[in-house]
């Protein structure tokens, strides 16, 4: 069984960001990066699939150099290999544009299973996976907790609204994207970082794979919330005081 899992490189939710002087995106400069988080969820099912049924797992990533580190992580943790793809413009290309940089890497491997997390924590789009699997002709489906390897092809629990669930039944080859939470992520040890350094790491670059960079949604203007503070005074009486505040806190805030 061969399992691509596709992960992205976002910024450490620890790190202090600040909007670049163009006005469209985050300033890069000093940045601490890290795997996104749904991408190691995912990496994480490859993985446990690959201990139950044997097989090969192979990630893969697209952005410049420094995301070399965060495939190294992918590798210390167990993948057998990984493709990078080279491309120093990630951030101009729309959701299509990734997918398809992905898909022209991902083709000529012939795998079994594509996993993708399901939205990157620096976009939250949501958007990359299910066009991946347009792009390769695949079933897919969204919002996965777990995968589960049957007869005929997988099964895998997909988490629904109000704590509900759906199991579905997919053949294979298939695309999947995969929920925060529905595995314990595992750490690298010491004996998989010294692996990670003899395993396959292929490069190609953006323009080798000869993806059209023009993309379709541009990204305008980007601003941090705006702080408001708003009093309001209820009156009448207590009882008729605490209703309208009820109703706020239902049609408002919606807390309750």
């Amino acid at each position: 069984m061969k399992i691509i899992v596709a992960i992205k490189q976002v910024p450490s939710r620890d790190a202090q960001v600040r909007i670049a002087p163009s006005g469209n995106w985050i300033d890069e400069t000093d940045l601490e990066w890290a795997m996104n988080e749904p991408d190691a969820h995912a990496l994480e099912e490859a993985l446990q699939l690959k201990e139950k049924h044997d097989g090969e797992v192979v990630v893969v990533s697209a952005g410049p150099e420094r995301v070399a580190a965060t495939i190294r992580e992918a590798l210390a943790k167990g993948a057998d290999g990984a493709i990078h793809i080279l491309c120093d413009d990630l951030g101009a290309r729309d959701a299509l544009g990734v997918a398809k940089l992905l898909a022209a890497a991902i083709q000529p491997e012939d795998p079994d299973l594509v996993l993708t997390g399901l939205q990157s924590e620096d976009l939250g789009l949501g958007q990359t996976g299910v066009i991946l699997a347009e792009l390769l002709g695949l079933p897919h489906a969204t919002l996965i907790l777990h995968v589960e390897k049957i007869e005929t092809g997988i099964k895998v629990k997909r988490e629904l609204e109000e704590g509900w669930f759906q199991s579905i039944e997919m053949p294979l080859p298939a695309l999947v994207t995969m929920q925060s939470g529905g595995n314990k992520l595992r750490y690298s040890t010491l004996m998989g970082i010294k692996r990670a350094k003899t395993k396959d790491l292929r490069t190609v670059t953006a323009v080798e794979l000869g993806v059209d960079a023009a993309p379709v949604v541009t990204l305008e203007q980007i601003s941090a919330p705006k702080k408001q503070k708003s009093t309001q005074i209820l009156t009448g009486s207590p009882k008729e005081a605490a209703t309208a505040l009820v109703e706020k806190l239902k049609t408002e805030a919606r807390v309750l």
